[in-house]
């Protein structure tokens, strides 16, 4: 068993909704996701581009407001913190975004950029405890002391990252949101940099959401996947269970599109584009690009039930068409179980 389904949880999300004014409508980018991310593990959250992935890790980190439930931190409730908690939850929680290139400043060096957070937050006495720190992070991200002049125009998409993961490492969190970190990289660099975060997940005791919408990346990565359509969760369950056996037909569709699709799988080709979230559809949301699409999928919106195995699932033909039995009274968050 990994060290991580053993631990308490570091995040406790409960009913988290984030809703948008559009002119004279409502569009609910995340609508009332429940989930525990447990201290030390992977949590992949995967969808296409629009689901509400990166809103999500937003509002966890404090770049929106909820505009409803609740988050809380080893215990504590974090939703809607006073000016001074905001502060101290920024050495708690960090981001790490897709751009490189646009999420840190070109006019200042990367000495500067990596230092600035201590001096924000009063850390270090000395500017020599200072430059101790920042030269201990860079080299854990693999830069060493020449890049401290250098400026980010000189440096290469990888290596701008590992500055933006060094900026965000500064302040010791226990918790970073990393948002597309390598969808912006080439391919041959991005293995190095997702490599260089399973490492730093070690070094440092690292709690991640890794966002992507990239399954073999998530898949790689992450100890459990939780998928998102349209706002909410879809599917969750253990990496390796979702890689081997998607129960939901967007998580297969999902599969069957990406590149290391398994030969033995039909291809599956969806139609349609993902509905707008301003005017979501009656039923199952995913129900008009649906392979498998029923009576009841266009009028019965189905929940996120447990299934055997510890399998989490929101359609109405997991069992018809798997064969797994439904949990009694599915407890999404019993004590001791892998939420």
């Amino acid at each position: 068993m990994s060290t991580y389904e053993t631990s308490a949880p570091l995040l406790e999300i409960r009913g988290l909704t984030k809703e948008f004014r559009q002119g004279k409508d409502r569009v609910m980018a995340v609508r009332e996701i429940d989930l525990d991310i447990r201290k030390g593990e992977v949590f992949g959250l995967v969808g296409e581009s629009g689901c509400g992935k990166s809103t999500f890790g937003n509002m966890l980190v404090h770049l929106l407001e909820p505009s409803s439930g609740t988050i809380r931190l080893n215990g504590v409730d974090i939703t809607r913190p006073a000016r001074r908690q905001r502060k101290d939850l920024c050495k708690q929680m960090q981001i790490v975004f897709q751009d490189p290139y646009s999420s840190i400043d070109p006019n200042k060096t990367i000495g500067w950029l990596v230092e600035e957070p201590l001096k924000i937050h009063g850390i270090g006495k000395t500017q020599k405890e200072r430059d101790e720190k920042v030269s201990q992070v860079l080299k854990a991200v693999g830069l060493d002391e020449s890049y401290r002049t250098r400026w980010p125009n000189e440096l290469s998409g990888g290596q701008r990252q590992r500055v933006a993961i060094a900026i965000a490492l500064i302040l010791d969190p226990d918790f970073v949101v990393c948002d597309e970190p390598v969808s912006a990289l080439d391919v041959s660099v991005q293995a190095q940099v997702l490599n260089l975060l399973l490492d730093l997940r070690k070094q440092f005791g690292l709690t991640y959401l890794f966002i992507s919408h990239d399954l073999n990346v998530v898949s790689y990565v992450s100890d459990r996947i939780g998928v998102m359509y349209l706002g909410s969760l879809v599917e969750l369950g253990k990496g390796e269970d979702i890689s081997q056996m998607p129960l939901h037909p967007y998580t297969q569709a999902l599969f069957s599109a990406s590149m290391d699709v398994d030969a033995n799988r039909d291809r599956i080709i969806l139609s349609g584009d993902l509905p707008s979230p301003a005017h979501p559809p009656a039923g199952c949301p995913f129900h008009t690009r649906c392979f498998a699409c029923t009576e009841r999928c266009k009028t019965e919106r189905p929940v996120l039930r447990q299934f055997e195995g510890g399998r989490y699932c929101a359609c109405h033909l997991v069992e018809e068409r798997t064969g797994l039995k439904p949990v009694e009274e599915p407890k999404l968050f019993e004590e001791g179980t892998p939420t």
